[in-house]
């Protein structure tokens, strides 16, 4: 793709990573060497230093915004096909680098080899994928017949509705996955033919300037995409309230989120937030307890804890609660807690001190508040890396602090239940509905329990998903729906076309 010099629509054909002293800020298509210099990005399993990550300034931040106003108009007005072929494009670049991307991202994560791959990686290329594939973008609307109005006399009205892009899109991204929830953001925003400025998370950064790369080496023109990271607040309130932007998309905590949505509200920015999650999972007394067990231990414990989806409250109705107790248990000790290169490797570190430190404190506190320690909660006996065995606690009730907080951790607190109506009640009582998981062999009242839940999202007897269903949550969980082409309409503005005849 060629364009004339100086329209800010060149296709980036420069290098990576041109300043010695670590990596450099992508901003209109160039690297750009930090005002505020550079921080280490630090392996959470080996506790050593990966790389290191540009410090941005808000003024740095504001000039991303300003570089993707610049190019909004020329990319918005580009063919949808075009735009298409260039996240195809992308995609390839991507899978062709699966291996390093993927070292990368375990080394900067914890993450094991194999989630790294197919769960980060992979799952990113596939993102930019499926939205390399051009959707409707307009529809017709039936003919109205219009009484006398301002104008006259009656008429048949015409209509039709059109989907626009939002404009500039602010991305803040979670260290949780750095390929796949960027991707999540980027591949549909840019499809609708948004511009974005994306913040990744101060912790594991350097994927997403990987990612940018490969936009970039993909023919994405010069401004379209700009990555600007650091650990001030300050960065990502630069990224959040500049004028140039017109929408933020989210992935955090319920807590910064609330901060995000005060700023956005200063202009009446549109919002797109997944937030925290305490995912309840029903377990009634007819169902498969081995493919239960399974579903949660595997989910739990997937990424160390780290995912917002995990079920979390384990609700177990009392005639199997005891042996779901002991199955989930035996389950957990029998996960290998070590280095995530090492293929035996289920469960890797947390992402650092602190927050194994935080995680810790959250097995401590159940303790206090009555509630059993069946198994984990320990540092295994490793010379470095911020791991903790994953816990398990009984006898909880819906009051105790583990049982209604987000820990972002490899606990589980487990609760009893008569009835349905009790274990509706108790599920519902959380101030998060992101996902709840219910398992039954009775299908008609999985289907009953999972309309009345007020979650985003329920699994039957899965906690699998499918990527075409939309993804999002109630209550404190979040704002609005991604995945599919539900993310297409979220990064959109319908527009209505009006016509007599």
């Amino acid at each position: 793709m060629s364009a004339r010099p100086g329209t800010g629509q060149e296709p980036f054909t420069g290098g990576q990573e041109p300043f010695t002293g670590g990596q450099a800020l992508f901003i209109a298509g160039e690297w750009t060497e930090p005002d505020l210099g550079h921080y280490p990005v630090t392996d959470p399993a080996s506790e050593e230093t990966v790389g290191l990550a540009p410090e941005a300034s808000p003024a740095q931040v504001l000039a991303a915004c300003a570089a993707a106003r610049t190019a909004f108009g020329p990319w918005s007005r580009m063919r949808p096909e075009e735009r298409a072929a260039l996240l195809g494009r992308a995609a390839e670049i991507i899978r062709a680098r699966l291996v390093p991307y993927a070292d990368l991202a375990r080394a900067e994560t914890g993450a094991t080899t194999a989630t790294a791959r197919a769960l980060q990686v992979g799952v990113a290329a596939a993102r930019f994928c499926r939205y390399a594939r051009v959707e409707p973008a307009e529809w017709p609307v039936p003919p109205q017949l219009n009484a006398a109005g301002p104008m006259g006399g009656a008429a048949v009205m015409s209509a039709l509705a059109v989907r626009q892009p939002v404009g500039v899109v602010t991305c803040v991204t979670s260290y949780n996955n750095p390929w796949a929830n960027p991707a999540g953001k980027i591949a549909p925003a840019l499809a609708m033919g948004n511009t974005v400025v994306v913040k990744p998370a101060p912790q594991d950064p350097l994927s997403v300037y990987r990612m940018a790369e490969a936009l970039a080496e993909a023919g994405v023109p010069r401004g379209v995409v700009n990555v600007v990271s650091g650990r001030a607040t300050a960065v990502g309130e630069a990224a959040v309230a500049s004028p140039d932007v017109d929408m933020v998309s989210f992935t955090g905590s319920t807590a910064v989120g609330r901060r995000i949505a005060e700023v956005c509200g200063r202009d009446m920015k549109r919002q797109l937030m997944e937030l925290g999650g305490k995912g309840a999972a029903l377990v009634f007394a007819d169902a498969d307890l081995s493919a239960a067990v399974a579903g949660i231990g595997s989910t739990f414990s997937f990424y160390s804890g780290q995912i917002c989806t995990a079920p979390t409250r384990v609700l177990a109705q009392r005639p199997v609660y005891d042996r779901l107790v002991e199955q989930l248990g035996a389950y957990a000790r029998r996960l290998t807690v070590g280095d995530p290169s090492d293929p035996a490797t289920v469960v890797g570190p947390l992402i650092s001190a602190e927050h194994r430190a935080r995680v810790e404190s959250y097995v401590e506190l159940g303790r206090k508040e009555g509630a059993t320690l069946v198994t984990g909660g320990e540092r295994p006996s490793l010379e470095r890396g911020f791991y903790v065995s994953p816990a398990l606690l009984a006898d909880c009730t819906s009051d105790m602090r583990v049982a209604r907080e987000e820990i972002f951790g490899p606990v589980v607190c487990v609760l009893p239940f008569d009835d349905e109506e009790e274990g509706i009640a108790l599920a519902d009582d959380s101030d998060y509905g992101l996902i709840d998981y219910v398992w039954s062999a009775d299908v008609a009242r999985a289907f009953r329990v999972a309309r009345r839940l007020r979650a985003g999202g329920v699994g039957i007897n899965t906690v699998a998903r499918n990527m075409e269903a939309p993804f999002g949550g109630f209550k404190r969980s979040g704002v609005g729906r991604d995945v599919g082409v539900y993310a297409l309409h979220a990064y959109s503005e319908v527009q209505s076309i009006v016509w007599p005849g």
